[in-house]
């Protein structure tokens, strides 16, 4: 039997739901704008960051969760498209990742595009969508992503594609991979700990919780063709695990 929520509980989650409609209310008219004014900007540089600004704050102001982030990029990362990757732990994730200091695409599965408010957000700050299965829709994705990489600006993807309800690594899909040895970019992986607790999958209610992305070493591409594929995604996956466990640790976390 579940216990009952205390009700200092309650009206902390509460208060969380109240800031997020109003952060919402608040930007998606500016990235509506936004989106408007930059439309013929092939990375929608201004308006992802007006995402990741409201990102930021929905977790900056909430009571439930504690975000940090460990580690800097490469120096040239504001210059130069990398092919950023990371575990998936739960949909927290991208308000954690939000509090990264460089600008990003993200790819996301089609149908958070198609939810009421928060897809408009999606759509208006020009990350970019896919459903999952279609390949239509995969070849759009990797074209736009391959754009966006070619124009200097970094892409962001979870590699195994779904999140994690147990914590353990899942199986990297080739994708982001690709993506890297097409546009010739290095691969930038991250290791997060501590979302599994800030928002459970399946749960409609947020967690109190403590999170934290930390950044690891680059995985360069240079010289590498087609068939390095499946090695270049199985040492980042393995570098992404080493940082996981390490980070986990680090933090006390037991799953």
């Amino acid at each position: 039997m579940v216990p009952a929520m205390k009700p200092s509980d309650l009206a902390l989650r509460l208060y969380s739901f109240a800031e997020f409609g109003a952060l919402t209310a608040v930007f998606l008219p500016i990235l509506a704008v936004s989106s408007r004014a930059h439309r013929s900007d092939s990375t929608q540089r201004i308006p992802g960051r007006w995402m990741r600004r409201y990102g930021r704050m929905v977790s900056e102001y909430s009571n439930l969760w504690d975000f940090s982030v460990e580690g800097q990029g490469p120096s040239d990362i504001g210059a130069r498209g990398y092919m950023v990757v990371a575990n998936h732990e739960s949909a927290a994730d991208p308000f954690l990742l939000c509090h990264l200091p460089w600008d990003m695409r993200w790819v996301a599965k089609r149908e958070i595009f198609e939810l009421p408010v928060l897809g408009k957000l999606m759509g208006y700050s020009g990350d970019i969508p896919l459903r999952r299965g279609e390949k239509e829709s995969v070849v759009e994705m990797l074209a736009e992503c391959r754009r966006t990489l070619e124009g200097g600006m970094s892409v962001m993807m979870f590699p195994e594609g779904t999140r994690s309800r147990d914590g353990a690594l899942l199986p990297f899909k080739d994708g982001a991979f690709e993506l890297a040895l097409a546009a010739k970019v290095p691969i930038l992986p991250l290791a997060l700990a501590g979302t599994r607790d800030c928002m459970r999958k399946g749960s409609k209610w947020p967690g109190n919780a403590k999170a934290c992305v930390r950044v690891l070493d680059v995985i360069p591409t240079s010289g590498l063709e087609r068939d390095d594929l499946p090695s270049l995604r199985e040492r980042t996956r393995d570098a992404i695990k080493v940082g996981v466990t390490s980070l986990r640790a680090d933090m006390g976390l037991t799953y």
